[in-house]
């Protein structure tokens, strides 16, 4: 069983490895559904964590079709990426009719060699569901990062089962969204399939910042963190 933490810095990261987690996806700014970190935090990461480093490899929100000049950018970041040591990367390439980018994905993964490679949840949104998942095992990539095509995962759970049984061992399944120590059981126990991403995100604040300066919005006083003891509770269901 593997436990992948979606660390949206240093120090969720730094308490993804004390909770004994096995995996980060290194990003930032969850708000906007995660791009690149910084190359300061992926190299402290990689050197100073036990845990695998995984890092998302998306220069900007909004959809997953990137111009020739973004698609430079995600290809030199790999490459940095590859120069520190960092053992995987994470993308997601899709068309305009929502399909999958087998091209653009082929040309990332041939790239990233050593390195593994994870299709995220830009699967999740693509059109021809059962096809896409046939595309993304064609490209070469280690796993795909999915939700079953629902909002959470626990709401995906059928679907799940669909494209285990349907990729037969060649590409693994990582379940994620809304993956908590509450449900990550019934996950197991319905779907059968061995790794789970999550956040296992609490809110830090500090009110007191702020007093007096009442036109300041949330984002000013609070931050989101990956939770130890969250962390730790998912883990002791994992240990079955």
């Amino acid at each position: 069983m593997i436990l992948e933490i979606c660390a949206n810095s240093v120090q969720s990261a730094v308490n993804a490895d004390l909770a004994g987690a096995d995996r980060i996806e290194l990003c930032q700014n969850l708000n906007e559904g995660g791009t690149t970190p910084s190359f300061a935090s992926i190299k402290y990461c990689v050197e100073h964590l036990r845990l695998k480093t995984f890092v998302l490899i998306r220069p900007r929100a909004g959809d997953f079709c990137y111009s020739d000049l973004e698609f430079e950018i995600v290809k030199n970041d790999i490459l940095q990426c590859k120069k520190i040591g960092v053992h995987g990367v994470v993308v997601g390439f899709l068309n305009r009719d929502y399909t999958i980018d087998v091209e653009k994905t082929k040309r990332i993964v041939e790239l990233a060699v050593p390195m593994e490679v994870t299709f995220h949840r830009a699967f999740d949104i693509c059109n021809l569901h059962w096809q896409s998942l046939e595309d993304v095992i064609g490209t070469g990539c280690h796993r795909i990062l999915t939700s079953g095509f629902h909002p959470t995962a626990i709401e995906g759970v059928k679907e799940l089962i669909v494209l285990k049984n349907q990729a037969a061992g060649r590409i693994k399944l990582l379940v994620g969204s809304g993956v908590n120590s509450r449900n990550i059981n019934e996950l197991i126990r319905k779907t059968g399939l061995t790794e789970f991403h999550a956040s296992a995100k609490k809110i830090v604040k500090d009110i007191g910042f702020t007093a007096g300066k009442e036109y300041l919005d949330a984002s000013n006083w609070q931050f989101q963190e990956s939770d130890v003891e969250e962390m730790g509770r998912m883990l002791r269901c994992l240990d079955i």
